[in-house]
């Protein structure tokens, strides 16, 4: 099955080797400034921590909660919200005080960095944090990102979080292939967690997301997802999934938002984008890929979704 969620992992990587892993005695706050645009955050030793996105609330984190801080926007997190910044990290992981003197490690006695096991039992009220970023791409992945809140917070659960047990362990491994191992547990985890959130009452997840459980919508929605270059038609989709066009039609507009027609034409759009922005391929070729006959019929749908031309997405995309 191929949807918004799943292609998430072809388009978002972990930026660097593993998890940032960290020993923290309070009092500590430390503010991150470093423009990703999708960090994950989790506790695995102290009480709590706290993040706070710039001009939102404080968010307690307790020992494996799970929170995904969504766009550029600076945020901090610390002991507690009341503790000023001690440092803060940039994008090209310099670390400096406020008001900008770089600072070297060993002037930060209270913060710990490390990547081997994680402490059994840390002493002084220490907190041990994990901190993962992420580099996005594409127009599939933003579709994903541009549904969520600044801060999406997954609490712990009596049942846990299997790809993040998987992670405690692999990182107290130290084994060979290990490296290949965290990537993957990082994908998963990441996804694992939205889907989470997705699922979560009061979450307002997209009503596309929503839809895929549908037996009728979630069918076509596959479909679409699966082979954007077939033909499809209001008709041909309302025949495979078994219902009448004008009823296919109309339960398509009420879970989705939009026809069926309005959501093929965004979908191929959002894969045209991407397979411009990471192949070589001509913009006849991409046109032919995602269900447009020809370099023009592509172009001119291209820039009535996206304000302008297949070359010039292009061009904006390498240049990045």
């Amino acid at each position: 099955m191929d949807d918004a969620l799943s292609s998430l992992l072809h388009d978002v990587r972990p930026r660097g080797a593993l998890f940032d892993q960290t020993v923290m005695r309070s009092p500590w706050s430390l503010r991150f400034e470093e423009g990703e645009p999708l960090t994950l955050l989790t506790l695995l030793s102290g009480e709590e921590a706290w993040v706070t996105p710039d001009g939102g609330a404080p968010v307690a984190l307790r020992p494996f909660d799970v929170a995904l801080v969504v766009g550029p926007a600076p945020y901090t997190v610390a002991d507690r919200p009341g503790t000023a910044p001690m440092a803060v990290v940039h994008a090209d992981d310099r670390c400096t005080t406020p008001d900008g003197r770089l600072i070297l490690d060993d002037e930060l006695p209270w913060c710990t960095p490390g990547r081997g096991p994680v402490p059994g039992g840390v002493s002084g009220g220490a907190a041990v944090a994990l901190k993962g970023t992420y580099r996005v791409h594409g127009s599939v992945s933003q579709r994903v990102l541009t549904a969520l809140p600044p801060l999406v917070h997954c609490p712990a659960t009596p049942e846990g979080c299997p790809p993040l047990d998987m992670i405690v362990d692999e990182l107290g491994r130290n084994s060979p292939g290990g490296q290949v191992v965290l990537d993957r547990l990082l994908d998963l985890l990441l996804v694992s967690v939205l889907r989470e959130w997705f699922d979560s009452p009061g979450a307002h997840a997209p009503a596309w997301y929503r839809a895929h459980s549908d037996p009728v919508v979630g069918t076509a929605l596959r479909l679409v997802h699966e082979d954007p270059a077939r033909p499809w038609t209001v008709a041909s989709l309302a025949a495979e999934t078994g219902t009448s066009r004008a009823r296919f039609a109309q339960r398509f507009t009420e879970l989705v938002g939009q026809p069926p027609m309005a959501y093929l034409t965004e979908w191929r759009i959002c894969q045209a984008a991407d397979l411009l922005a990471t192949t070589t391929d001509t913009v006849d070729a991409v046109a032919r890929r995602v269900g447009y006959s020809t370099s023009y019929a592509l172009s001119v749908a291209f820039k009535r979704t996206m304000g302008i031309r297949p070359t010039e997405h292009r061009a904006l995309a390498r240049a990045v």
